[in-house]
This record gives structure tokens, C-alpha cells and sequence, in this order.
């Protein structure tokens, strides 16, 4: 998102045009009314980059129009930034703008913010860095009170740490997050405590267990262990899983298991069809899990065939999707088994095309509710 896209007075006239876009695809679904979440109109987003425009003795953070993507716009404010990331911009471009080490050859700046005031700046090179650069990093992450990270290809320099510590409201209860720089984070905090919060409300508050596919750093499994028996949460990145066992530690959850793998190997392997190894550690054994509730947050093309058959055999969906067609797509199949019972909209991103869809499905016959 460029500055000339913002229009906070606009805000609600572009929220209901692309509700309106979508829910005729969903009605056609017997989909209920959609509960809908707004963002707040600025300050929103916890993560941002910026390409560097060297002019001289000056530096610019810049970005390009989709038009024109030769044309740079000097990024003097950012307003979709959260307040962390638009108290930094200024005082870091003057402080790198005015160090001969720091700057040359310096290519992108990347931010990841938090609600709780942290901040971590990633600074991307065309070239290798030494301990010239660390010294100086240093120096710098003490004067802004931030966390520094240098990048060049092949190397990664961490001065102190390469992550964050995010605190999360959840219906009035408090969690918190460890979020890696290289690990996927919802971009808008505030609304990621609404997408939380009614995950939990729609949670069956059940003695039997959950599988969560695409588990992430745990953003969902947290609070979402709550309302369950025992979790089991897969994700294949290695450096997710990580933190979402570190995240399990920092809120006292002891009833998650993760494991390492994909949501087509969770398939195989709940199927019969295949063993794994990073399987036959789990414990309780996989074997042992009484799974009544199935939960999954898939990337923008949705559930793989194989996925959306093995989700079919859960008494209880819940989806969260970052994209509607592939979503809609998705649910065409699992309504011949499952009617939708709750739907939801989320602004993740203000001021574009993009909703986030949240949508609680019960198996049809089933006369149980997450209410």
C-alpha cells in the first residue's frame, strides 16, 4: 500500500464494497449473515519494508507505484504503519543516512513491530558484512531501543535477538507470542485479537481433542488449547515449529503437541496410507487422540483435495482463509457433509480488495453447537 491509497474517510464506503463483493458467493452457500470485524484506520499494520533510494549524500526510504514501477515515492510518513513503525522511520533513515558503514550498498529495510512497543529492523545489503558493521549496528540498536538484524546473501548477522515478544488480548485473557522474523505473522494486530477471540467463541468447549493444520508460531493453537482436551498442531516450517513449542512454554500449555509436517502428510498419516518418523516420538501417540474438531488457516489456494476430504470426517470445521474464491471453492465440497454455521469477515487490509474469512462448519445431522 503506497500513501495515496490512504483514506480514512473513505474507510467505510471501501470496507462495504468488498463485503458486498463476496457474501453473494457465500449466500449461494446458505452461508448465515457474516459477523464483520473492522480494522482502525491507520496505524495498523506491525510489518513494513522499504526499498533505499541513494541520492547523493542523501537516503530515502522509498516505494514504487504498480503502475509505474520505476517511479520512486519518497516514504516520509507511513500512516498504515503501526505507531512503532512511524515513530522509527525518521530517526533510523537520519541515523543510517549519517553512517558511512551502515549505509553502503544498502538495499531494503524491513520492520516487524509489536503491540507491546518492540520493534526489529532487518537491513538487507549488496554486499558481505563484517565486524566493521556489527560494531556500528550495535550502537545503533542501544540509541533507538531496537533490535537490529543484518542480511546480505548468505549471511545473517543478529546483534541481539531475531525476534519479538507480541502480547495479545484474547477475550480478556492475555497471550504471548515469541515471532521470529522469518515466520509468518498476521500483519494487523488488532484484528488478529478479533480473528482469536472468535476462533474461541466458536471453539466447542469439548473433552475431546483438536487438529490444527498450518499452525504457524501457535497464533491460534494458544488460545485454542483452552477449549480442548489435548491439541495437535502441524506446520512444516522448522523455524515456526520452533517457536510455536517456545510459544506453548511462555503460556504454560501443556496439552499441545506439535509436529513437523505438512497438511498432506497429516493426511497420510491419519489415513493409514504412510508412517512417519517425525511421528513416532509424538506423545500421546497419534493412535491415542480422540479428534472431534478439525481447524486449519491454509495459504492463499486453500485446501488440496486430499485436505478437504480428510476435514470432512470432523464432526466440527473451523477455517480461517486468506482468500475468499479459494475458500468458496473449498466449502462447495465440504457442504455436502457439513452446513455452515457461523461466518465472519476480517479487515486485515485496509484500503484493498483483501478479506479474511473466518467460517464455523457441523457436520450435517449433528445436532451439536459451538454456542
Amino acid at each position: 500500500m503506497l500513501p495515496t491509497d490512504y483514506q480514512p474517510e473513505r474507510y467505510q464506503e471501501l470496507l462495504n464494497e468488498k463485503v458486498a463483493t463476496v457474501l453473494s458467493d457465500f449466500k449461494a452457500l446458505d452461508a448465515p449473515e457474516p459477523q464483520i470485524f473492522p480494522s482502525p484506520t491507520d496505524s495498523f499494520r506491525m510489518r513494513a519494508e522499504f526499498r533505499v533510494w541513494h541520492d547523493g549524500e542523501d537516503l530515502d526510504f522509498v516505494m514504487f507505484e504498480r503502475e509505474r514501477p520505476r517511479v520512486a515515492i519518497k516514504i516520509s510518513a507511513f500512516p498504515f504503519g503501526s505507531e512503532g513503525i512511524q515513530s522509527l522511520l525518521e530517526p533510523l533513515r537520519a541515523v543510517l543516512q549519517g553512517n558511512a558503514i551502515l549505509r553502503i550498498k544498502l538495499f531494503q529495510v524491513e520492520f516487524l513491530s509489536t503491540l507491546s512497543g518492540e520493534c526489529l529492523v532487518t537491513l538487507i545489503y549488496h554486499r558481505k558484512l563484517d565486524e566493521a558493521w556489527t560494531q556500528e549496528a550495535t550502537k545503533v540498536e542501544q540509541s533507538l531501543n531496537i533490535k537490529l538484524i543484518g542480511r546480505s546473501r548468505g549471511q545473517k548477522l543478529v546483534v541481539s535477538d531475531d525476534w519479538v515478544t507480541e502480547t495479545l488480548q484474547v477475550n480478556g485473557r492475555l497471550f504471548t507470542y515469541k515471532q521470529p522474523e522469518q515466520a509468518f505473522i498476521q500483519p494487523n494486530a488488532t484484528v488478529n485479537q478479533e480473528m482469536l477471540s472468535w476462533a474461541c467463541a466458536h471453539a466447542q468447549n469439548t473433552d475431546q481433542d483438536l487438529l490444527e493444520l498450518y499452525c504457524g508460531i501457535g497464533n491460534f493453537t494458544i488460545p485454542l488449547s483452552k477449549h480442548y482436551r489435548r491439541v495437535l498442531a502441524t506446520e512444516v516450517s522448522k523455524v515456526a515449529t520452533r517457536a510455536a513449542q517456545d510459544n506453548s512454554v511462555l503460556n504454560g500449555v501443556s496439552n499441545v503437541a506439535f509436529a513437523r509436517l505438512a497438511a498432506e502428510e497429516v493426511t497420510q498419516a491419519l489415513n493409514g496410507e504412510r508412517e512417519f518418523h517425525r511421528l513416532k516420538s509424538l506423545e500421546p501417540p497419534l493412535y491415542d487422540y480422540d479428534l472431534s474438531t478439525v481447524f486449519v488457516d491454509p495459504p492463499r489456494s486453500g485446501l488440496d483435495e486430499g485436505t478437504t476430504r480428510l476435514c470432512q470426517k470432523f464432526n466440527h470445521i473451523l477455517y480461517i482463509s486468506c482468500n475468499p474464491l479459494t475458500l468458496i471453492d473449498n466449502l462447495r465440497s465440504v457442504r455436502e457433509t457439513h452446513r455452515i454455521e457461523a461466518l465472519a469477515f476480517f479487515d486485515q487490509f485496509p484500503y484493498t480488495r483483501h478479506l479474511e474469512c473466518g467460517v464455523s462448519l457441523i457436520r450435517r445431522g449433528s445436532h451439536e453447537s459451538t454456542h
